[in-house]
């Protein structure tokens, strides 16, 4: 079991090398809402996360199920995310922080499965489905920032899927 690990333990730090992945299968976003509030978009986050919380709206594929709000303050959201075929379980969080009228917001998602590298851009897809779900990707002046550097296969995402 022990030469497991260390091979493993290789194998991670040989891929961070290479690649310009975080270390664990995970996603940072930044967004800016000027024309929504941080109040408007929490409640919205919120709405769209306990309209897919049951398994029946990945029937026809996709991943826009299963959500499941854990906390909630003015200042952070907290949830998960469990994927409907294997059943990994992803914890997502919302930062809040008002920019005058509008709203400046950190996403993150991460999966709880410690062994998690690659993830198909899940971890990414798990925060930017319930953003485009609630409609705040369409608000005036909205803007989104991440990389692969911080957001595990952004370069390719696929969000109808995942």
């Amino acid at each position: 079991m022990e030469i497991c690990a260390v091979l493993f333990t290789c194998l991670v730090a040989g891929l961070a090398l290479t690649q310009a992945y975080p270390l664990h299968a995970s996603c940072k976003v930044q967004w800016s809402l000027p024309s929504v509030s941080c109040q408007s978009f929490s409640s919205k986050i919120i709405a769209q996360a306990k309209l897919w919380e049951k398994e029946d709206n990945c029937a026809g594929g996709g991943e826009r199920c299963l959500y499941k709000i854990t906390d909630q303050s003015a200042q952070e959201i907290k949830g998960t995310h469990t994927t409907p075929v294997k059943h990994y379980v992803d914890d997502i969080s919302f930062k809040l922080t008002p920019a005058g009228a509008g709203c400046n917001v950190e996403g993150f998602s991460t999966s709880e499965t410690w062994y998690a590298y690659l993830d198909y851009g899940t971890n990414y897809c798990n925060l930017e489905n319930l953003i485009t779900g609630a409609g705040l990707n369409t608000s005036q002046g909205y803007t989104e920032t991440t990389n692969d550097d911080v957001c595990t296969q952004f370069s390719s995402h696929d969000c109808d899927k995942y």
